[in-house]
């Protein structure tokens, strides 16, 4: 079947859909709220996150058979999926029983298991500009002689990230991708900036997750928060050194008893002189003991009922640690303590409970400054709104590298005298993992444009959610392809597992995202869907 005729079906079959879950959104928003129908609205977010996706990877499709081909299958598997959300649940959903029977052929035409078996072993151009591919290719050579060849053993260890590897790292200059330049980045107008962090952060994580894709992310939320809200004096002072690698960023926002509610947050910043004191506990606070500064968000209205209005940000400067807990003091009585929290997966960033004792920030360290205060929730939202679509590029870099060891395996590996690559079974599989791969790389390239144009919140909120699911399942089957060996140690796809499970968790868990956020905003209409479909 040609090319244009597949992407006619394809386009008719993603209209079906579309249809279906904008019709879904009105039934929603007319007969009830996010937080009475939570599970219909959990779902129809992950639904809108995979159309919005499948819109994307029909556009990609016009570029060429293949793109066509991969196009079909992907647009073929969100049909399915949606239908197994909807089925016999139509009335919640306010749709009519059988609303996508339109696209039944189409999708059994595309999830046949013949054609998936033929498409084995395709995974279809990028298609980047000469810059990103330089891009690609200058991080890409770093994550193969630098990061693989120690991911294992920090794993397996649990060790700290080799400092060889930050310094690598700032010296390619990564971490002032999103500082202007006015301020020492490589920072310029227009989606370069966005689009380069994306390719930057797969590569990086294809290498590895703990060891290299996530140190882009504190820095980069940090200075984004900076640039939205610091005082000039601010951004001269921290926003050079967070560029050149001189200073390493960790995130303390998380609470033991306020995750994803950062309303109700309780460490507290009192008035002291021409500075503040923190008293409290954050969890979650990831590179903690490494990191030279931490963006602290604190309560500086002690008055709780105001919720996130009382809260401020901070810069707060620190001494490095090594190993997996750190203590430190100040002359005048203040301390800090950083407790390791060990995790199955996602070693050697370690992440930290620490808890502030009168520690002493001084004054100019509010960003904005007397402005900024009660501003700290809008400002490092700003910063996290990117974080959630570098961590959908992560989760796009970790499934590569799962894709490419279950692919070697299956070549290499001989199963009742045949190759492991010839049994349809595994072809069926390894092609839907490139389908969902590729379709997650192209809609994290849209969402970075769509950022740099100015909106995008929403559809960054769609791919990290989209992604990282899609992460868990394709790094369960490769590791599934490896069979025993997957389960053993000797292997990297057992890393790649346990890693991917951390990516729904972080950067905005995935049950906030779909219902606080994608949900809510499909209810309010702030979704671009002006992206043409073939």
């Amino acid at each position: 079947m040609p090319a244009d005729r597949d992407l006619s079906a394809a386009a008719s079959a993603f209209e079906t859909a579309e249809a279906v879950v904008y019709a879904a959104v009105r039934h929603l928003a007319a007969s009830g709220d996010v937080e009475t129908d939570q599970v219909v609205a959990y779902d129809l977010a992950h639904a809108a996150a995979a159309v919005e996706n499948a819109r994307t990877m029909l556009e990609y499709g016009q570029r060429g058979d293949v793109e066509a081909r991969l196009a079909c299958a992907f647009v073929a598997d969100v049909v399915h999926d949606l239908s197994a959300k909807c089925l016999w649940r139509e009335a919640a959903w306010g749709i009519e029983p059988g609303a996508l029977d339109g696209a039944g052929e189409f999708v059994r035409s595309y999830r046949d298991p013949r054609f998936l078996a033929a498409l084995c072993g395709e995974q279809g151009p990028r298609h980047l500009d000469a810059d990103f591919e330089m891009v690609q290719d200058t991080f890409r050579r770093f994550a193969e002689e630098q990061i693989r060849p120690v991911a294992e053993e920090v794993h397996r260890h649990n060790l700290d990230i080799p400092e060889r590897i930050i310094q690598g790292l700032a010296e390619l200059g990564v971490f002032g991708v999103s500082v202007p330049e006015d301020y020492g980045g490589f920072a310029a107008e227009g989606e370069g900036e966005y689009l380069a962090m994306v390719v930057a952060t797969e590569e990086l994580s294809r290498g590895s997750l703990g060891v290299g894709g996530s140190l882009i992310t504190r820095p980069e939320i940090l200075s984004r928060a900076l640039v939205t809200g610091g005082t000039e004096e601010q951004k001269h002072e921290w926003l050079p050194r967070l560029a050149s690698g001189e200073l390493m960023a960790a995130i303390a926002v998380t609470e033991p008893d306020f995750g994803s509610d950062v309303a109700g947050l309780r460490v507290l910043a009192k008035p002291d002189g021409d500075g503040w004191r923190i008293n409290g506990v954050k969890t979650w606070c990831t590179f903690a003991a490494r990191a030279d500064v931490l963006m602290l968000l604190a309560r500086t209205d002690p008055d709780r009922s105001k919720g996130h209005r009382g809260l401020s940000l901070f810069v707060v400067p620190k001494d490095r640690g090594e190993g997996h807990g750190f203590e430190l003091a100040q002359p005048d009585g203040g301390t800090m303590q950083g407790r390791a929290i060990d995790t199955i997966g996602y070693r050697g960033m370690h992440s930290y409970e620490v808890a502030f004792d009168n520690w002493y920030v001084p004054g100019e360290n509010l960003i904005g400054g007397q402005a900024g205060q009660g501003r700290g929730f809008v400002l490092q939202m700003k910063g996290f709104e990117n974080g959630r679509l570098q961590t959908a590029a992560r989760a796009v870099g970790l499934m590569q590298a799962a894709y490419e060891a279950a692919y070697d395996y299956a070549t290499n590996r001989t199963l009742f005298g045949r190759s492991l690559l010839d049994y349809q079974l595994t072809r069926a599989k390894l092609a839907r993992m490139a389908v969902v791969i590729q379709a997650n790389r192209q809609f994290a390239y849209r969402v970075a444009r769509l950022m740099a144009a100015g909106p995008g919140r929403t559809e960054a909120a769609m791919v990290k959610a989209y992604a990282c699911q899609a992460a868990e399942w394709v790094t369960r089957e490769a590791l599934q392809i490896h069979g025993g060996m997957g389960y053993a140690e000797e292997f990297p796809v057992s890393r790649y597992y346990v890693d991917a499970r951390v990516l729904s968790i972080f950067e905005g868990a995935d049950e906030i995202l779909a219902l606080k956020v994608i949900a809510r905003h499909l209810i309010a209409g702030s979704i671009d869907r002006r992206a043409p479909v073939a």
